[in-house]
């Protein structure tokens, strides 16, 4: 298990994610990040990442990643899949709900293409960050079951960075427990007592489009070329 910092068990919510990405800049600080990257998972993670980054001097990535759909239940995830083809699946959960084999093979294939979309997309003008031998952080503004964060975390783990954190405004404990074993750090600012929802931690949770993400990422892709 990797190095677990919790900063409180408050139920006090965030005002929104752009203070919860200060926060966890702030506590990250005193790690003394060597060539920092911050990935967020999009869409919300993609505005904690980039205060992670002001606060913390790092260039500002996303990693994609997926949640696989329960059958009649779309909001209900059963695993994750990322860009790189990692993909964790909630056996458990699979076998009470009896999802086949021949569905997750299907229902990865379809996120993938999603993923591969967004890929083409947001590569034509933003090059991927190299990871290796890089301090990594990969973020969201919180996870619940933490399946698409355990996937992000395995696709992160195959590039090879020097050191792997999770980084989180909030996360129940059992989620957070599970997460540790899949980084080399884990810091959270709330692992509440009572968890029902991400979005009871935020004042201001509103729905973050597609387009706030382009701006952010195009944003970054201005800022590198600037440095060069």
């Amino acid at each position: 298990m990797s190095d677990v910092v919790v900063i409180s068990n408050s139920q006090q919510p965030f005002t929104d994610r752009a203070e919860a990405g200060r926060l966890l800049g702030e506590s990250l600080i005193d790690l003394n990040l060597r060539r920092p990257v911050v990935l967020g998972i999009p869409r919300g993670g993609i505005i904690t990442a980039l205060e992670i980054s002001k606060v913390i001097g790092g260039e500002t990535d996303i990693v994609l990643a997926r949640k696989l759909r329960a059958p009649f239940n779309p909001e209900l995830a059963i695993g994750a899949v990322t860009e790189s083809g990692a993909s964790f699946i909630d056996k458990n959960l699979v076998n009470s709900l009896g999802v086949s084999e021949d569905y997750i093979e299907q229902e990865k294939s379809q996120e993938l293409n999603e993923i591969n979309r967004r890929l083409g997309m947001i590569r034509s003008f933003l090059p991927k960050s190299t990871l290796r031998g890089r301090d990594v952080v990969v973020t969201d503004d919180g996870v619940a079951t933490g399946s698409t964060m355990q996937s992000a975390l395995q696709s992160a783990r195959e590039e090879k960075p020097e050191q792997l954190i999770c980084a989180l405004p909030v996360a129940p404990e059992e989620t957070a427990t599970r997460l540790a074993d899949h980084c080399d750090r884990l810091v959270l600012l709330r692992m509440p007592i009572t968890f029902y929802a991400v979005g009871q931690f935020y004042l201001h949770f509103d729905q973050v489009d597609d387009s706030q993400v382009i701006d952010i990422l195009k944003h970054e892709a201005r800022d590198r070329r600037s440095m060069y």
